[in-house]
């Protein structure tokens, strides 16, 4: 990004109903020709977009319009041979898969969650939210919305 180029990270299942939108509007070419602009789209939780022909198949579509022509970075954490469960289609798994490998460089991480880390940390500190938070003596002063009773 610092050298100048074009970037787009976005959630998958987000972008993922953009596009089912877009196809409900008979727009969805002119969606995924919009995201060409970007030099490399980096999608974000692969195995969140829920196993649904619909979902998956503008997915495909996306992946197979960027082939060869942008580039394309995906999280997810699953391996390759669980994206059957992403896919429904196992000839599509297999070509969407065929497609994001080739001129690719794979990186696999395999180390514990950090955010998992972080919390088994504070657990073991003891912190957490101060108890003074989980109170009600701490609303005291605090007006209500005219339309909520004190309970």
């Amino acid at each position: 990004m610092e050298n100048g180029w074009r970037v787009l990270f976005t959630r998958t299942s987000n972008l993922v109903q953009r596009l089912q939108l877009a196809r409900r509007e008979l727009a969805l070419e002119a969606a995924i020709a919009r995201l060409d602009r970007f030099d490399l789209l980096i999608l974000d939780d692969l195995a969140y977009v829920s196993k649904d022909q619909a979902e998956t198949s503008v997915l495909f579509e996306l992946i197979s319009a960027r082939y060869e022509r942008r580039s394309t970075l995906i999280t997810a954490n699953q391996p390759f041979g669980a994206w059957g469960k992403v896919f429904p289609d196992p000839a599509m798994t297999l070509a969407a898969v065929d497609r994001l490998v080739h001129h690719a460089t794979i990186f696999e991480i395999n180390v514990d969650s950090y955010r998992r880390r972080a919390a088994l940390e504070r657990k073991k500190k003891g912190a957490g939210r101060p108890q003074s938070y989980a109170t009600i003596k701490d609303l005291e002063g605090v007006s209500l919305p005219d339309n909520q009773n004190e309970t």
